[in-house]
Parts: C-alpha cells; sequence; structure tokens
C-alpha cells in the first residue's frame, strides 16, 4: 500500500503536537524500528487521515498511566518484527495470550479464515525448515495463502544482481507480509525500511533471530512456569548463533535472570551482548564446565556448532565442535523441573538418548513456533 496517504511532515507535526499537548512521547514514536519517522509504514491496518491519527495518539497518551489492555481490533504497536529488543514485558506478555489462542485454533478450529484473502511471501536466502514449514503452515492454518521462494540466494534475481532493496519494492506488489531470512546481518532492517508492507525476520547472518526468541521464551514459560528469578545456561556456538543472541535480548527483560555461557573459546559470547545484560542488570557467567552449569540452570539451551560460518578456517570448526555434547551423564545432574532446549538442527551436540527423556523439551519447543508465528501474522495484518 502506498505510502503517500500522508506526509512524513505531517506525521511528524501530529507527533510533536501530542507531546507538546500531552506532556508524553508518541505511542507510535516509541515504538517504531526506525528513530525516523520518515519511515513509519501506512499498512493495511494503521493507514489512517490525519485527524484520526491525532486522536488516537492522544487518546494512547491518555491510558499509558495505567497498565495498558490490548483490546480486540486495536492496532498492533509494531509494524515489523526485527529484533528482539523491540519488545518489552507487556508486549510479551499480549503476543504469548495470542500464541495461547492460537494453540486452541491449531487444535480444535480446523478451516479457520481469519486471514483469508491476505498473502504472505517467504524470502529464504539461506537454508530453513522449521522456520520456513511453520511460517508457512501458521499462515495456511489462518486461511491465508503463500508465495514462497526457497534458495532465494541461487534461485531468484539475487543470483542476477538485484539488489535486496529491488526486491523487496518487487515482492511488496505481490504480497501482503514477507517473511525474510537473509546470509547478511542487518538485512532484515534495510527490508523493512524498503517496504510499505510488515516485514518479519526469520533470521539475518549471524544477527538476529526473532520470532525464534520469542518462541523460546514462549517454550521457558510453559515448561518451567516462570520467566522472573530463572537460570539459563547458553550452549555451543555463541559467537555465531542469531538464535542465543535474540533469547539473551528477551531474557533480559525479566527480574532475577542469571545467563550462564558455556562455549569453546573461539565461538565465545560477543562483548555486545555482555555488556548489553550488564547495562540491565542482569548476571552472567563464562564456564568451561558444561556439568557444574546443568545442575544449577532451570534450562540448558544447546545450540550446534555452525559449519557454514567458519568459512575456509575448517580447523577452527574441528575445535569447536564436540566439546559440549548432552548426553545421559548431563540429565543425570539436572534438576527434575529443569529442561534441555535447542533450536535446532541438531548434530551430535544432544544424543538421540536425551529424546526419551521428559525434560527433552526440543520438540515441543519447535511446535510452540507454529502457534507464535501465527499469533505474530494474526497481529501484524489484524492487530489485537
Amino acid at each position: 500500500m502506498s505510502s503517500c496517504a500522508f506526509s512524513a511532515s505531517t506525521l511528524r507535526e501530529t507527533l510533536q503536537c501530542h507531546e507538546f499537548i500531552c506532556k508524553k512521547p508518541s505511542v507510535f514514536r516509541k515504538n517504531c524500528i526506525s528513530a525516523n519517522i520518515s519511515h513509519l509504514k501506512l499498512t493495511r491496518c494503521n493507514t489512517m487521515t490525519c485527524n484520526e491519527t491525532r486522536s488516537r495518539l492522544e487518546c494512547r497518551a491518555l491510558d499509558l498511566e495505567n497498565t495498558h489492555a490490548f483490546l480486540k481490533g486495536e492496532l498492533f504497536q509494531l509494524d515489523d518484527v526485527i529484533e528482539a529488543q523491540q519488545f518489552d514485558r507487556e508486549i510479551l506478555s499480549a503476543i504469548f495470550e495470542v500464541a495461547r489462542e492460537m494453540e486452541i485454533v491449531e487444535k480444535k478450529s480446523r478451516g479457520n479464515e481469519i486471514l483469508k484473502g491476505y498473502l504472505m511471501a517467504t524470502l529464504f536466502y539461506e537454508p530453513s525448515t522449521r522456520t520456513r514449514l511453520s511460517f508457512e503452515s501458521a499462515m495456511k492454518r489462518l486461511g491465508g495463502e503463500v508465495l514462497t521462494t526457497e534458495n532465494a540466494r541461487e534461485f531468484s534475481s539475487a543470483a542476477k544482481g538485484e539488489t535486496l532493496e529491488d526486491t523487496i519494492r518487487t515482492v511488496e506488489g505481490y504480497s501482503d507480509i514477507i517473511v525474510m531470512r537473509h546470509f547478511e546481518s542487518g538485512a532484515a532492517r534495510r527490508a523493512a525500511m524498503t517496504a510499505n508492507i510488515p516485514v518479519i525476520n526469520a533470521g539475518d547472518g549471524p544477527g538476529q533471530h526473532p520470532t525464534q526468541a520469542l518462541l523460546d521464551v514462549y517454550t521457558i514459560e510453559r515448561e518451567i512456569g516462570r520467566l522472573d528469578g530463572i537460570k539459563v545456561g547458553l550452549v555451543g556456538d555463541l559467537a555465531n548463533g542469531r538464535t542465543v543472541r535474540s533469547l539473551a535480548y528477551l531474557l533480559a527483560k525479566y527480574n532475577d535472570v542469571k545467563i550462564y555461557f558455556v562455549s569453546p573459546e573461539v565461538v565465545k559470547m560477543k562483548d555486545d551482548i555482555k555488556e548489553y545484560l550488564t547495562s540491565k542488570g542482569i548476571k552472567w557467567e563464562e564456564s568451561a564446565d558444561l556439568m557444574e552449569v546443568a545442575s544449577k540452570c532451570d534450562v540448558v539451551y544447546q545450540t550446534r556448532i555452525q559449519r557454514e560460518r567458519f568459512g575456509e578456517r575448517v580447523d577452527l570448526y574441528d575445535e569447536a565442535r564436540g566439546k559440549y555434547i548432552v548426553n545421559r551423564d548431563v540429565l543425570s545432574v539436572m534438576q527434575k523441573h529443569a529442561v534441555v532446549m535447542h533450536p535446532l538442527p541438531r548434530l551430535d551436540e544432544i544424543t538421540v538418548e536425551v529424546d526419551e527423556d521428559p525434560r527433552a523439551a526440543y520438540f515441543r519447543q519447535a511446535k510452540n513456533g507454529l502457534f507464535i508465528r501465527m499469533a505474530l501474522l494474526k497481529l501484524l495484518l489484524l492487530g489485537w
């Protein structure tokens, strides 16, 4: 949909007027991915006239004193899903509530058509099984349709040299929402800045994977029963793993959380995440002892060593792979309520014998991805 319904300057004046009258920051400015409001999207669910915009901003500001109750039909506060930092606890709780509703829809309401007439385009420049299929399943289970390209890096016009921006401008003309996985960190943000329809980051190189983090936190809440006061061990490739980066950002939203980093030296967690956690008052600790960490944690979050991130440095890959493996010995020291999670796919970092233990949550975790992605599609296209 065209973004010329009203100009950026008009919107800026509206925001400034709202802030002067209400003495509060505007909701739009608070929640936009970009601080540059000229990139605010006027999608199908948030296109409105200038007067409607001003009225909505003033009304929303009046409610900021109280805990916000998300009402049916109200606009979702985010235009895109790009990074984990964009969510606060209130929005996370609301998303999880919708995800629980989606569990009921998936089990009892075959043929749901709330997204009938909507088209989702999936652009995957890197391989994917769970993420792509769960998004496509989510869209179809809600009555929508899917336009898909697998391995877009090779089997799309990108192979001819087309820029990402041109691809996005073209694809948005065919669809209502874009789900994209890319090999470059920051590519999802570029896509979101270009498109006038919602963009969901399904993983951007070693950057982030926000929908995986959402389903991970949702799974922890479902399995452990709480998110405050938990101890989480992040294990494996922490330097290149976008899932653990996004998860760390989300865990920082909660109180009294402690995170343990267990990894080979060549793939240690990067300093930016450590500094972010420290700035948020989150305790973290690096350890080389998986057994000790496993005995303390509510969640052992294992990840694979990612061969594709090492390039020609096979020696470094071989050095890192196989150092930390979750097996029966690790299970033996874990607490009874604790769980083992993994974003999948796995290689040999969790032995098959672990699958039989009820604390092995990774396949339940993968199933939860369907509910979270159904919720996001509903919220981005229709609102609360």
